[in-house]
């Protein structure tokens, strides 16, 4: 091996190589790379297993790593999880920009709530993430503390829709916007877990259905 460094160095004096010839180049690892692969690895696994299911053993043999070489990127299960919540949720919100790209008011709300919703397969599968988190959360400041701040940044976004709707005459004069938004966001957070626990009676169609009804509710007679 110091043989042929040797050599290498000799010829990039030379002009004719690299140093990277004949000397083994450190392999560079993209670290948020690595925390996103398992990031999306616990996702397919709660959404396969649940919870219990996924095992940081498991986890690692999903995205092609060695047991026990998750620390260095998740220290503990509860920062996994955490940040599987965190991919969901920012998922979620990449769906409704594309969704609500040049609406506004209730067709803007409307679309929101379609991309929350569990309206297909892929949507299941982030409510079955969302509710094991909550699971977490439910005992952890720092899940329920995440949790909080997604709320209420949804819950920011569907004021200012429910407002835009008020000045255009599309949304119920009466309608108390802070409380008809929390019933609406309830309804949502709701479907997801009677969409994964009772699918059959919880379809895609029955729940179009009922946002349409939450949607009545909310628009002023025309």
């Amino acid at each position: 091996m110091f043989e042929s460094t040797v050599a290498a160095a000799r010829r990039v004096r030379q002009g004719r190589g690299t140093m990277a010839e004949g000397v083994a180049m450190p392999k560079v690892v993209d670290h948020q790379q690595r925390k996103r692969e398992l990031v999306e690895a616990t996702w397919r696994i709660i959404a396969r297993r649940g919870l219990s299911g996924a095992t940081m053993r498991q986890i690692a043999a999903e995205a092609g790593f060695a047991n026990g070489s998750l620390k260095p990127y998740f220290p503990t299960k509860a920062e996994l999880i955490e940040a599987t919540y965190a991919f969901v949720f920012d998922r979620t919100n990449r769906r409704v920009a594309v969704a609500t790209r040049g609406l506004d008011g209730m067709a803007a709300l409307e679309a929101f709530c379609r991309e929350v919703l569990p309206l297909d397969v892929d949507r299941l599968d982030e409510a079955r993430v969302v509710i094991s988190f909550w699971q977490e959360a439910a005992h952890d400041p720092r899940g329920s503390e995440l949790n909080n701040a997604s709320m209420a940044q949804w819950r920011h976004s569907m004021a200012t829709w429910m407002g835009q709707a008020r000045e255009a005459g599309d949304l119920d004069a009466a309608i108390d916007i802070p409380s008809s938004g929390d019933v609406l966001l309830n309804f949502m957070l709701g479907s997801q877990i009677s969409a994964v626990i009772d699918s059959a009676a919880t379809s895609p169609a029955d729940l179009e259905r009922q946002l349409a009804a939450q949607l009545a509710h909310l628009r002023a007679a025309g």
